[in-house]
């Protein structure tokens, strides 16, 4: 029997990042067989990542899941420490004297690079900066450069399309949403009128999701207009189409957008497939232009280049090839991968002799820094239960906390002087921006300054 059974208390579990893949892990704790007594520590002041700071402002759908979240942190047996910077405020050291496990689910926020010619030229940016300053992220600057008249959108995935769809939609159609007034006047004075999207491969190999990509035609100002030239495919992708009800309905869609006749709606966005990205053209330091090399399909659903390029005029170009997750410390990190070595959730160290795995004690991950940015939201429960399931498994060789009692970490940070937020003052936090937006008939506009937040939600800290 562990010294933990013996003293007849609850597992002290912390998760680092509350974001959807960590309120998903509490969850999971709750719902297991285990006794469990969880905090929640998160960077930023508010819960919830990237529902937050990741998802669209035109996406209140997507946004709906954090009505299921707030029930699970309305559980008595977890608690929300906000504003916490792990690795400065808080360590793993520090975090092992508290708690009996630890589980990491940071996510990732950085743009996976693209190593092409011209691609640190002034008006080339990464989407995870674009996404952060729309979504009112309080560590970007309050201002966004929207001169260009024509943009190029690197990427096929969901991120593009919210990239594109923000980049061609107009202010006013975005301000009934909660987007803060700086990125509203941003948004105001964007001068793009047209959006090129890129994809090297073809309509089935797109990752876009149909509802998102539907969505794209729904705006009265933005006309959608895909090439008939790149509706091909080969037997591998009429093979993803069979095997994939959402690749066939994405592939649909694209088609019938090929055929129609052209609107005049008076922002254009343009999808174009087969178009490989290979330099970023620059005059002065400045990008003028995007050069891309056509592809063909190669049978498997691949392709390859065919030594024709062609050259966009733009202004700027964005890419959105993937998101990365940052190196964590005090822990192993797989650079390539941009994850922490795991295996089904429990973190792993090295092998011994024998070529058996070593894993670090007490310690997991869930959701993106696990798998890497893959998927969608819902497929974070997955990831949460086989990580949770193994640390159950394993509780009973945990190493006991030295002061386990919940309020020694408040002590703690206390006398480090770091000003957390709490789940009580997300409540605080969430009626103020509710009556921010009240007069204007919104649901509610967002805070963006840190200062601001933690006078909302802890009043009494600042």
């Amino acid at each position: 029997m562990t010294e933990q059974k013996e003293a007849n208390r609850p597992l002290r579990i912390a998760i680092v990042g509350a974001g959807p893949a960590g309120i998903y892990a509490a969850d999971a704790l709750m719902k297991s067989d285990a006794d469990v007594s969880i905090d929640l520590f998160e960077r930023m002041p508010a819960p919830f990542g990237l529902i937050r700071y990741g998802v669209a402002p035109d996406h209140p759908r997507i946004k709906g899941i954090v009505t299921a979240l707030h029930k699970v942190l309305d559980k008595e047996q977890v608690r929300l420490l906000g504003n916490i910077d792990y690795g400065t405020d808080i360590t793993l050291s520090d975090l092992r004297r508290f708690y009996d496990a630890v589980i990491f689910s940071t996510g990732a926020n950085a743009d996976r690079a693209l190593p092409i010619p011209g691609i640190d030229l002034d008006g080339s940016y990464g989407a995870a900066d674009f996404v952060s300053w729309y979504d009112g992220h309080p560590d970007v600057p309050r201002t966004w450069p929207l001169e260009a008249e024509k943009v190029a959108v690197l990427g096929v995935g969901n991120v593009a399309l919210d990239v594109a769809r923000v980049l061609a939609k107009t202010g006013d159609e975005l301000l009934p949403t909660e987007i803060p007034p700086n990125v509203y006047t941003g948004l105001k004075n964007n001068k793009a009128v047209e959006v090129h999207v890129f994809g090297r491969r073809g309509p089935a190999q797109a990752k876009f999701t149909p509802l998102e990509l539907r969505e794209l035609d729904h705006s009265p100002t933005i006309e959608v207009i895909v090439d008939p030239e790149d509706i091909d495919y080969d037997e591998g992708s009429e093979a993803a189409r069979r095997h994939s009800k959402q690749v066939d309905m994405v592939a649909n869609t694209l088609e019938q957008w090929a055929i129609r006749d052209q609107g005049d709606r008076p922002h254009k966005l343009f999808l174009h497939f087969f178009e490989s990205p290979a330099e970023i053209l620059g005059e002065d330091g400045r990008v003028v232009g995007l050069r891309t090399e056509r592809t063909q399909l190669d049978g498997t659903g691949n392709v390859k280049g065919t030594g024709t390029f062609k050259e966009w005029d733009v202004q700027a170009v964005y890419r959105a090839v993937g998101y990365l997750s940052q190196n964590i410390s005090e822990l192993p990190f797989d650079d390539q991968a941009g994850v922490i070595p795991n295996e089904a959730g429990r973190v792993l160290v090295d092998e011994d002799a024998d070529g058996a795995a070593r894993y670090m004690p007490g310690t997991y991950v869930t959701g993106w820094i696990k798998r890497g940015p893959v998927g969608l939201i819902g497929h974070t429960k997955g990831d949460a239960n086989e990580t949770v399931a193994c640390l159950v498994d394993d509780s009973t060789n945990f190493v006991p906390a030295e002061n386990p009692e919940p309020e020694a970490v408040l002590e703690f940070l206390e006398g480090r002087g770091i000003p957390f937020t709490t789940w009580a003052g997300w409540y605080r936090l969430d009626a103020h921006e509710r009556s921010l937006g009240e007069p204007e008939g919104r649901e509610r506009v967002k805070v963006v300054e840190r200062e601001d937040m933690l006078r909302a939600s802890e009043p009494h800290k600042v």
